[in-house]
């Protein structure tokens, strides 16, 4: 058995499992946000129980219509707020972030734990070697209330990593260009791992931002494994060379119309969005900071800044962050999901160009359905918003001769 088997095997209470089983897993931990949340708290009343399996493995947070755009948006959030209260579960109800970064921060669980969560990018947490599995609100409704799920073990494809990426290329870069490789249908119900000698080069955040937008493939777990591979009871081992990696960019309107960063020179933006569950973390905003410190952002961009989780926020104001980027011309917002899923706090009309660290640009995904929406990394946000042009970080020149960008 590869790891992703072992694991589910023993949250199973099997000895062996193979591709194609149907099996019934006990959970460690089971998460749901304002959209889903509430549609599977209806769900759960509908099942007659009248406990949930564990209050303490239950987690809901209000997220993504933060501070309530609608009435209607605040009415799901009363409904979260009454069933917090009555079953005893954990709700952050008060802008703590984006739920998936408040898991990691907060709810951690070891390597090997099993994690249902009722949205899409649940397998950030694959980041730090969880088995994350995005499900519907019946599914999480049914996991609430048994604190097990089942399903079928997937077959596991194999990223086996080697080497070091070049400057300025992170995490987004990375699955930006496994997303071009697979496609966004070519992991379907599938599970990828990383592995290899290349995961060493890494650091958390990377791994949190390429499992994010591992469901971009289709695959239903993403998760890191060691530096040794996973073979030989894997699917397919894909072998990627992190040297090999260019900095790019993802095209309207998918995430897998991927191009060097370098070919979008002359695309001109209306907008630069800095945030979200995939590049809203601390070390994001170090590297926009480093670069709206030196100059600001250009007068026809407006840039908005959304920490992933007040814990971001918090670092970012003990460091002085928020004023630089402030004075640099820079919006910086609650932490939340922001303009991502399509419902406030920045969306864009057809006359926008967007560049965002956001995980999709599906049409509409971000406002109008014929707002162009490209998707980069933090880096290549940062210099973006200064020039006012899709940039590649690393050419312009600072004041001072610190180069990051040559014009």
């Amino acid at each position: 058995m590869n790891f992703i088997e072992q694991y589910l095997a023993r949250a199973a209470g099997l000895e062996t499992v193979a591709a194609g089983q149907d099996i019934r897993c006990r959970v460690d931990l089971v998460a749901a946000h304002d959209v889903t949340g509430p549609m599977a708290i209806q769900q759960f009343e509908q099942i007659g129980v009248d406990q949930v399996f564990d209050p303490g493995k239950v987690v809901m947070v209000i997220d993504h219509i933060f501070p309530a755009a609608t009435v209607q948006a605040k009415a799901m959030h009363w409904i979260m707020k009454d069933f917090a209260g009555q079953y005893g579960i954990t709700l952050y109800d008060k802008g703590e972030g984006v739920i998936h970064q408040v898991l990691a921060e907060r709810h951690r669980l070891p390597p090997g734990s099993i994690l249902v969560g009722a949205d899409s990018h649940t397998c950030t947490a694959g980041g730090y070697g969880v088995v994350a599995i995005p499900v519907g609100s019946t599914e999480l409704a049914a996991a609430m209330a048994t604190g097990t799920i089942d399903l079928e073990v997937p077959e596991v494809i194999e990223v086996y990593m080697t080497g070091q990426p070049q400057a300025y290329v992170g995490g987004k870069d990375i699955v930006l260009s496994l997303i071009k490789e697979f496609g966004v249908a070519g992991l379907t119900d599938k599970a990828v791992v990383f592995t290899g000698p290349g995961i060493t080069a890494l650091g958390l955040d990377d791994r949190l931002t390429i499992c994010n937008m591992g469901i971009e493939m289709g695959a239903m777990i993403a998760c890191f494994g060691g530096e040794a591979t996973a073979a030989p009871a894997v699917a397919k081992t894909v072998k990627l060379a992190l040297e090999t990696i260019d900095i790019v960019a993802a095209c309207p309107h998918s995430p897998a119309n991927v191009r060097p960063v370098s070919q979008l020179a002359e695309v001109a933006v209306t907008q630069v969005v800095v945030g979200s569950c995939t590049n809203g973390r601390l070390s994001d905003m170090e590297q926009v900071v480093n670069v709206l410190k030196h100059r600001p952002v250009h007068p026809a961009v407006t840039m908005l800044v959304i920490p992933a989780s007040k814990n971001v926020l918090a670092a970012m104001e003990a460091a002085g962050w928020c004023r630089i980027l402030r004075d640099a011309g820079a919006v910086v917002t609650n932490p939340g999901c922001g303009p991502c899923f399509g419902a406030h706090q920045g969306l864009g009309t057809d006359r926008d160009v967007i560049l965002s660290t956001t995980n999709r640009n599906f049409p509409g995904r971000m406002g109008h359905r014929s707002a162009q929406v490209y998707l980069a990394s933090a880096a290549t946000a940062a210099v973006t918003a200064v020039r006012g042009r899709i940039t590649r970080p690393g050419s312009l020149v600072l004041e001072g001769g610190v180069g990051y960008e040559q014009a």
